[in-house]
């Protein structure tokens, strides 16, 4: 087992006192804390604040020594900069329960992380006794729990058609991130919806749904059929980086095609295994949970595949 001699352990408490200092009295940009459990697991709870890592068994396989590279593990190039330059600290490590940083097994995402960050940067490096699953029984009000809740801004039905609404329109868009939505055409129609949702931007991935509210929405419209022959996965790089640039503007987006289950899902699932590292299976069980009509048809999803080889293959 590597020898982590810089490396200190903390306790549930002395991290609360980490988290409560106030950034000006901070002799750097602050802490990060980086979580090493499970991509679904961090989505439904984690440490406010708190950013996740990942790895994966296609990068364990190009991996030639113990050590790991860590920009195999931290996905956000911005984030990897700022632990790299020493901007960021203390940096504090979190696993699911492990007591003490004798108890982690060399293969971990935990073991690999600390040996990256003693390898690459000069920060303080931290472990957190207890894991997740301590901190978070000891103190509930300092971690974020998803809701998984639809919006409830939906228009009521008309009395008077005797149609009875797709389960696709029901609800409203629901939130995969804080700053990405994903729904249906229907949903891209109803300004109230959007505004409560505070969308600010809309990608339409459809050749035939109208753009509502131009002029007061940024949009992004790709023209994309929803058939065996079409190549969705050209689309990928402009639909992430459209997203992108609606995030880092302070901005939230929905994505949607006609039903907002093939296309734009596909899309939605694009952007989260590059930007979250995370294998197919991964980023498609986390949107199912969030919206259970999705369903990509089967030439999307064997270009997902081929995509998810490109990005968990990156070093």
């Amino acid at each position: 087992m590597a020898s982590f001699s810089d490396a200190l352990e903390l306790s549930g408490h002395e991290l609360v006192h980490i988290l409560r200092t106030p950034r000006d009295q901070c002799p750097s940009a602050g802490c990060a804390v980086l979580d090493c459990r499970p991509f679904l697991d961090f989505s439904l709870t984690h440490i406010n604040e708190s950013r996740n890592v990942n790895w994966n068994s296609m990068l364990r396989r190009r991996s030639k020594s113990s050590v790991v590279a860590l920009e195999w593990l931290i996905a956000d190039k911005a984030l990897l900069g700022r632990l790299r330059s020493g901007q960021c600290s203390p940096v504090v490590v979190v696993d699911e329960s492990s007591g003490s940083l004798s108890d982690l097994r060399p293969e971990s995402v935990a073991h690999m992380l600390l040996c990256s960050l003693q390898n690459e940067t000069s920060t303080q490096i931290c472990f957190l006794q207890g894991g997740f699953e301590g901190f978070s029984e000891a103190y509930p009000e300092l971690c974020h729990r998803s809701t998984n809740n639809h919006l409830s801004t939906v228009e009521p039905e008309p009395a008077l058609t005797g149609r009875r609404t797709p389960a696709y329109d029901q609800d409203g868009p629901v939130e995969l991130l804080p700053f990405l939505f994903l729904g249906s055409a229907v949903h891209s129609s109803r300004r109230e919806t959007l505004a409560a949702a505070g969308i600010t931007a809309v990608l339409n991935v459809s050749s035939t749904c109208p753009n509502f509210y131009e002029g007061e929405l940024e949009y992004l419209q790709l023209t994309v059929e929803d058939n065996l022959g079409t190549d969705i996965k050209a689309c990928f790089s402009t639909a992430i980086t459209f997203i992108d640039s609606v995030k880092q503007s302070g901005g939230r987006v929905l994505v949607h095609c006609q039903a907002g289950i093939s296309r734009s899902a596909t899309i939605c699932l694009a952007y989260l295994m590059h930007t979250q590292r995370v294998c197919l299976d991964e980023a498609f069980d986390f949107v199912k949970q969030r919206r259970h009509v999705i369903s990509p048809n089967l030439a999307f999803m064997g270009q997902l595949l081929q995509f998810e080889t490109d990005v968990l293959c990156q070093g």
